[in-house]
């Protein structure tokens, strides 16, 4: 992403779009409170190590819509917890249903990490950001079955 923008509105644009998600209930993309759901992983400080974020979409999947560990913390194993969760989650609260995902195709330690863990790609586009430039994405797809399956890998 160009540097004016990872230094100008895209810190802006992320604190409107969480607020709203986290305060407000909802968002412009008409996702709700109830809908969505919110991963947080902690250390024992308390202190925010990871996120993912689901949203189940009208068309029968469930959009992975972010799934961050902190830098220091990457490649310790907590990504794939995360992941292993959201899969639980999906399972038990919208079982047969496949999810998916959308990265920066540049983003090449993500898409190995998503590969990795068993995600197919299933399209690629060019993303269109409000700052006026587009980028290439992958979208890659964990299969209803490939999800339970890796919810069922979920320990404690």
């Amino acid at each position: 992403m160009p540097t004016s923008y990872l230094e100008g509105p895209l810190l802006e644009e992320h604190a409107l779009l969480w607020r709203t998600r986290l305060i407000d209930g909802g968002s412009a993309a008409g996702e709700t409170a109830r809908a969505a759901h919110l991963l947080v992983a902690a250390d024992a400080a308390m202190h925010m190590s990871g996120f993912a974020y689901l949203i189940p979409q009208d068309d029968g999947r469930i959009l992975l819509d972010n799934l961050h560990v902190r830098p220091g913390l990457i490649g310790t194993g907590l990504g794939w917890r995360l992941l292993r969760r959201a899969f639980a989650w999906a399972t038990i609260e919208h079982p047969g249903r496949p999810v998916y995902l959308e990265v920066l195709k540049d983003n090449v330690r993500a898409t190995a990490f998503y590969s990795r863990q068993g995600g197919r790609p299933t399209a690629e586009r060019r993303e269109r950001f409000p700052a006026g430039f587009e980028l290439a994405e992958i979208e890659y797809t964990w299969t209803a079955a490939d999800v339970a399956d890796l919810a069922d890998d979920c320990g404690p």
